[in-house]
């Protein structure tokens, strides 16, 4: 594979958030492995197949940068988790997928129970001693998507304030003395996964950073108050810790996803995929700081909603920055018209250059768990991403 120059990957006009349709047989292994009736090797060949398939779908279907489909996940956040020891978290962890109750409304806010004993990251769990990295997951699956795959490979990492954020600190005084000292921790760590990354060969990286959108809403504003944080601070801290993270990697291309949150349901009357959400506020409050204090060089943003608010907040990016606008959701089987992507991207442009913008959906297709649309739903939506960025940029 030929080696794409810093200046190709950060003007990659097609893009995608890492998370994709995970196949039932893919589904059903790690059912069985969960519930203790499959090995680890037969996962692990259940994994390997489908991510040699869905690399090849991705390529035939002229995405630019591949990922594996986070396929050797139960959760996003796992990049983390599962890379690390010292979280207090129960035995069995993995079935708490199969049970865990979330609100299933359709088009409303989708809440959990984040106190409950469930796996770290996903809950808030407290440390029983200072974390420590005792593998490199994302190493692992890069290092096997490279070895199918003919174009770029991206793989995604859960940034510090999502850690941090779902840390139970006020327990875990004992171990750490506070917020600042956990997160130096997981920076160290972070940084250490990244280097091995970078020496394997990846030349794209993506923060995962479901958390910063809290910063706007009301909700998670009073959950951290109430725990005796300050959300000024937390945000300052964030920044920092990410900046930090990928300081250094000179020759790395590194992305960042703002998300909102990914949930939606089946609508028991119709029978179809529809939007919930997990954080509500627009871009606005928070765009200038991060825009301009934020060093990574795509922010990938949604889109998909008004509960995103108007594309004006983009005036606010740096000329070195590329906005990827995640217009196409991954919360409906709908197939967005080309004529109202590219009306939407010219609205884009009024606000910012369009050489500083790229396309995506608007975040990654699920989780084990989550209620996902059809896996030929998916291709058509990226068939759909593509056909708009050719007529659009060329």
């Amino acid at each position: 594979m030929n080696s794409p120059s810093m200046n190709d990957l950060k003007r990659l006009r097609i893009d995608h958030i890492g998370s994709l349709v995970r196949p039932q047989k893919l589904r059903q292994a790690f059912a069985r492995y969960d519930r203790g009736q499959a090995s680890r090797d037969e996962l692990a060949r259940a994994q390997d197949d489908a991510i040699r398939d869905v690399i090849r779908r991705q390529e035939a279907h002229g995405l630019p940068v591949v990922t594996d489909g986070e396929f050797r996940r139960h959760s996003f956040q796992e990049s983390f988790s599962e890379s690390v020891s010292g979280f207090d978290v129960p035995k069995n962890v993995s079935l708490y997928y199969e049970k865990r109750d979330l609100n299933l409304a359709p088009h409303e806010r989708a809440e959990q129970n984040f106190e409950e004993a469930g796996p770290a990251i996903v809950t808030r769990r407290p440390a029983a001693e200072r974390l420590k990295l005792v593998r490199n997951l994302p190493l692992e699956e890069f290092r096997f998507a490279q070895s199918v795959a003919t174009k770029l490979v991206k793989v995604t990492l859960i940034g510090p304030d999502r850690i941090a954020q779902r840390f139970k600190w006020e327990a875990s005084k004992a171990v750490y003395k506070d917020l600042d000292d956990f997160v130096a921790d997981v920076v160290a760590i972070e940084r250490r996964m990244i280097a091995a990354l970078v020496e394997a060969g990846c030349r794209y990286i993506q923060i995962d950073a479901p958390g910063y959108t809290a910063y706007v809403d009301q909700v998670s504003l009073e959950r951290m108050r109430s725990r005796g944080e300050d959300p000024e601070r937390n945000l300052q801290r964030s920044i920092e810790a990410d900046n930090a993270l990928i300081e250094g990697f000179p020759d790395v291309t590194f992305g960042i996803h703002i998300c909102r949150g990914n949930a939606r349901t089946i609508d028991p009357n119709t029978g179809k995929l529809v939007a919930q959400w997990h954080r509500e506020g627009h871009y606005d409050a928070i765009a200038e700081r991060l825009f301009n204090s934020l060093k990574h060089h795509r922010l990938l943003l949604e889109y998909d909603s008004e509960r995103a608010g108007s594309f004006e907040p983009l005036r606010l990016a740096p000329k070195d920055k590329v906005i990827v606008l995640g217009l196409v959701t991954t919360k409906s089987s709908d197939i967005e018209q080309l004529d109202e992507l590219k009306r939407r991207i010219d609205q884009a442009s009024r606000h910012l250059p369009l050489e500083q913008l790229a396309l995506s959906p608007q975040c990654g297709f699920g989780g084990i768990d989550s209620k996902v649309m059809g896996e030929e739903d998916m291709w058509r939506k990226f068939d759909r991403i593509v056909e708009t960025a050719h007529q659009v940029w060329g």
